[in-house]
This record gives structure tokens, sequence and C-alpha cells, in this order.
């Protein structure tokens, strides 16, 4: 008689993460923009709102790592799906935390990063390896997307936290965290193990690339571009799938060549195509950019009726969070339009002060964070009111006194 003896074979899989080149970091980066713009986008200028987009995402985020997780070797472009999926949906996990539930940022990028040594040490102890060019099982691959979305949730609350509590703003942001990757780099030509410098530099190029899309969707007032959160989506998005359709042409045309590799790939032809994206997005953000208005046009020196009128209040630049007369004018006419009982009208001018408010926020922000918070408040409380279903008039303007009441506070403080 014989007997048997069944084994555990875990499955092997070729490789199921790309090189990691040039043109890996710039789509890298990238993805990392949209997943800061994208959302925003969706919330405010579509007007989904929080719940829905993040709803949304989530579920797109599954469906895509599903089908990442099925397949069994490198497949580009759905690899960078699911990266630019959960990139939006590690951003809104930090904005939940921060604006839902009022999490401090200290508290929450203390949690993400213990979350993380967590992920890697249980990892470590399964696998006895964190290195990417091995993601070559099913449960090694689970650690890695776990530990991807985990990065995205503490590069948000970690970038935020820096720009904020050290006010650098998203111009300096970019150069900082693009000085600490550049750092990391020549720490890793010095002997820094590949392992560690490659879960460093993923993990700031989440702040860089949020700085990268604040210049670029940033008012020129503001000292950004001012493209917009869709217009910057859009181009970035372009870039990617150029480059992410280059990736799967290699891929389709030469294969994976052994367990752990992927196809080979001229560095210098690696070199040209990554800076030809870089040069891409600035060409393109360079030509796109609005011109500067002049000071004379702006909405600080008009009412939204288009009468003329400039209030006292409207005519002092200063507050410690910048100029807020533009957003004055916009609640003085909603307020008006609430007190002629013209509900529809009030809707649909908030709306203005919604995408204006958002629009400003990296600038501003970083410049008085409790300031800003205050006024965001404020704004959170008459947008709830005048978008009531169905609107008061009384609580609409209640609302709206407040918002004005907090307003000429901020002003004064100058």
């Amino acid at each position: 008689m014989t007997s048997t003896v069944r084994t555990s074979v875990t499955p092997r899989l070729l490789n199921k993460v790309p090189a990691i080149t040039a043109t890996f970091w710039v789509i890298k980066i990238l993805s990392t923009t949209i997943g800061e713009t994208f959302a925003d986008y969706l919330t405010v200028q579509v007007g989904l709102g929080p719940l829905v987009t993040d709803g949304a995402m989530a579920t797109l985020l599954v469906i895509a790592l599903v089908a990442q997780l099925r397949t069994r070797r490198l497949v580009p472009w759905l690899y960078w799906t699911t990266v630019i999926l959960v990139s939006i949906v590690g951003t809104q996990i930090t904005d939940f935390f921060t604006d839902i539930l009022g999490v401090s940022l200290y508290v929450s990028t203390a949690v993400f990063a213990v979350v993380l040594a967590v992920v890697f040490t249980v990892w470590w102890r399964q696998e006895r390896t964190l290195a990417i060019t091995a993601i070559d099982t099913p449960r090694r691959e689970r650690f890695y997307w776990g530990a991807i979305l985990t990065t995205f949730a503490l590069g948000t609350a970690g970038g935020d936290l820096a720009t904020e509590a050290l006010s650098l703003g998203f111009r300096n942001g970019a150069l900082i965290f693009g000085g600490l990757i550049l750092a990391v780099w020549a720490a890793r030509r010095l002997g820094l193990s590949t392992v560690l410098a490659f879960w460093i530099a993923y993990v700031l190029t989440r702040p860089l690339g949020a700085s990268l899309g604040d210049l670029l969707t940033q008012g020129r007032d503001f000292g950004g571009f001012g493209l917009g959160a869709s217009v910057t989506s859009l181009l970035f998005l372009a870039v990617i799938v150029v480059l992410v359709g280059r990736e799967q042409v290699n891929v389709n045309r030469h294969g994976i060549r052994a367990k752990g590799d992927t196809p080979a790939v001229s560095p210098r032809r690696d070199y040209v195509w990554a800076a030809a994206g870089a040069v891409a997005v600035v060409a393109a953000a360079t030509a796109l950019a609005p011109a500067a208005v002049p000071a004379a046009a702006t909405p600080a020196t008009r009412s939204g009726s288009g009468s003329g009128r400039v209030d006292p209040l409207e005519a002092d630049a200063t507050s410690p969070i910048g100029d807020l007369r533009p957003f004055a004018v916009i609640v003085d006419d909603v307020a008006a339009k609430t007190k002629k009982d013209d509900l529809a009208g009030a809707t649909a001018r908030i709306k203005d002060l919604e995408v204006a408010w958002d629009d400003g926020e990296a600038a501003m922000k970083p410049a008085s964070p409790d300031d800003w918070h205050t006024m965001d408040s404020a704004i959170d409380g008459a947008l709830t009111a005048v978008r009531a279903n169905p609107p008061s008039q009384a609580s609409s303007l209640t609302a709206l006194h407040a918002l004005q009441s907090t307003i000429a506070a901020l002003d004064k403080k100058q």
C-alpha cells in the first residue's frame, strides 16, 4: 500500500511589477498628481460630493485590484490603472480622517507610519524579502498592494503635515520633496539598500506629486499656472497613456524573458522617453496657462451682479490666509439672492464659492492652517444650508451671515 503526501505549493507568477526605470518614476509622480487633482475635480467641479466620489473610486479600485491579482504576469495598463486608483483612494482616506473626522495630521501621519511598519514586518516574516523584483506569488502581491496603499495615505498625511506645520506652500514643497528624492538617489549610489531606497522614494513621490499638481492647478494670483484640476488631470493622464502604451507594446512584443525580469529596455532610450514625458508636461502647462488678469479686472473689484460696487470689506486685500475679497463678493451675491427668495439662483451662485475655495486651498491653507479651517467650517455651513432639500431662506441667511462675519473677523486680523 502506498500513501500520497499532499504538499501545499504556492503558485509562482512572473514578476508583476514594472522595471524600476526613469519612466517608472515619471509615471509614478504623474499618477500621484492625478490622485490629488482628479478626486477634487469629481467632488467639487463635477459636484458629486465627497461621499459619492469616495464610494465610486473605492469600487473602481476593488474591481481593478481583483483584475490585477488574477493576472499571472505584468500587464502595464492594468498595473498603472490600479496605481492611479490607489493614489486617488489613498488621498481620500487621509482626507476623510482629516476633514471629516477632524483627526490631527500629526496623529494620522503617525498612525499610517505604524501601519506601514506593520505591513513590512509581517511581509518580511512571511516572505523574508521586501524586494519588488520578486513579486511572484499571490501572497507577496497582496503584501505589495497593501504597502502601496499605505504609502499613498502616509505620503498624503506627511506631505500635508509638512506643508502646513512648516508653512512651506506648494512651490517650496516641490523643491524640498524633490531634493529629498535626489538625496535618496545619492544615498543609493553610496551604498544604501536598494529596497530601502525604493520605499523611501515611493513615499516621497506622493507629496512631490501633490505639490506639482498644486503648482499647476493654483491660480496665477497664488503663484501657480492656473490650469485648474480638470486640465491638469487630463494633461497628466495623456502623458501617462503614452508612456504606459509604450510599456505595453514592449511587453506584447518581447514578453517577460524570465521570472523576476521585465523586457529588456535600453537605459538611454528609457531616459529619452522619461525626459520627453516631463518636457511634454512643462510645454503643455506653459502653453495652456491663462494670462495674468490685470488687477482692475479681478473679481475683487466688482460684484457678481456687475454693478461695480466695492464694499469696505472688499477694499482690504489682506488677511492671515490672503486676499478674501473674491470670496466676499460671491458670498454677498448669494446673500442678496437669498434675501430676494431666489434660492435656486443662490444655489447656483454658491457653486462658484465652492470651486474658488477649493482652488485656493493649496496656497492659503499653509499660511495659517487654523484660520483656514475656521473659514472652511463657515463655508461648509453655508453650503449645507443653501443646498438643503428643501432649502430654508432663514437658515440660509443665518449661515451666510455667519460666513460674512468670519470673513470680516479674519480680515481684521491682517
